[in-house]
């Protein structure tokens, strides 16, 4: 039988970890640690190529394929991040394991494909022997390190350059800088360099729809939409200085028109009252709602998406800021504003 092996125990080494566990951090080294930190990060954007991270964002946004990520080690990690943060926006991205990659699933690139390879030093060796193959398959290939010159730059389409001074590291060896730069804080939420060149204003509104879709596509109208007693609704013979309760109380912005039978005839908006008071003067005691609201409102029904009614009220000629819900019979059933769009975090 065998015997158990006894773990040599070192008086020393126990000694040593002792004094670690008993070691006070000192707040001085703290101060200047962040006070690199921010020298660091300075520099990485007093240094920063905008036009070239424009070309870079400009060519993401013109992919026609799918934009593949690479990266080995924590710049994969990194890479793995951005990809996800495409794919929740709705666009096609994915990593790529250069190791797997040249084992085999080099097969999933086309030409249509964006490739961005993630390296500081641009000498990965593994990232060094993968660009030749997607090169043969005709695959537009970005680089974005922070060493130059370096072996991906002559081989990539399209680099991208990230100013590094130096890393936090004390002998320039663990690579926290790096990491700073490629992980930043924004928002009140992590992002990456990737990401914050990803995210310009013309951005926004594109995928806001989009984004709002993938998250709210559960929530219907109907869920979200004023009825009943919330409802400000008006018969179209009342004066309009009558309803001014109505309009203002209800805290939708309008009034809703309809007759015994609870069809909707149109509405008037708290803009059609100013409007009518400058037109009218004190003309404006005698006047009737139905005199001066509109017959041809917006409408939802109540099984659309929240997201489409939110397209609906941004829609030309000009946006509005409610619409009544209507069921089948062009029954008034509701109204969804676009202040409860908002609220329900679309």
């Amino acid at each position: 039988m065998g015997s158990l092996s006894i773990p040599f125990s070192n008086p020393e080494e126990e000694e040593e970890e002792t004094n670690l566990a008993k070691a006070k951090l000192d707040q001085s080294h703290f101060l200047k640690l962040f006070k690199c930190q921010q020298n660091y990060l300075n520099h990485f954007f007093q240094n920063l190529d905008l036009s070239q991270t424009l070309t870079f964002t400009q060519t993401l946004l013109n992919a026609r394929g799918t934009i593949f990520f690479t990266g080995v080690g924590k710049s994969g990690f990194v890479a793995q991040k951005i990809s996800q943060t495409l794919v929740s926006l709705g666009i096609k991205s994915g990593f790529l394991s250069p190791v797997d990659a040249l084992h085999g699933d080099i097969g999933i690139l086309s030409s249509k494909d964006l490739l961005v390879l993630f390296s500081k030093s641009g000498n990965t060796e593994e990232l060094l022997r993968l660009v030749p193959c997607a090169k043969a398959k005709g695959v537009y290939l970005i680089s974005v390190t922070s060493a130059k010159p370096n072996g991906l730059m002559p081989l990539c389409d399209l680099n991208v350059h990230l100013p590094l001074e130096r890393e936090l590291c004390p002998f320039d060896l663990a690579p926290p800088q790096q990491l700073v730069i490629w992980m930043m804080i924004s928002g009140g939420r992590s992002l990456n360099f990737g990401e914050i060149f990803l995210f310009p204003s013309c951005w926004i509104k594109e995928f806001y729809n989009q984004y709002a879709f993938l998250f709210h596509c559960y929530e219907l109208v109907k869920d979200l939409m004023k009825k009943k007693e919330e409802l400000p609704v008006c018969r179209e013979h009342d004066l309009i200085m009558d309803q001014l309760v109505e309009l203002t109380s209800k805290g939708c912005g309008c009034l809703l028109v309809i007759n015994d039978d609870y069809h909707l005839l149109g509405t008037f908006t708290d803009g059609d009252l100013r409007r009518t008071l400058k037109a009218s003067g004190e003309g404006i005691f005698k006047l009737t709602v139905g005199e001066m609201c509109n017959r041809n409102p917006r409408t939802i029904d109540p099984d659309s998406m929240a997201v489409e009614a939110m397209q609906k009220m941004e829609s030309p000629p000009s946006p509005v800021q409610f619409l009544p819900v209507l069921n089948d019979d062009n029954v008034l059933i509701g109204i969804i504003t676009l202040h409860g769009l908002v609220s329900a975090g679309l």
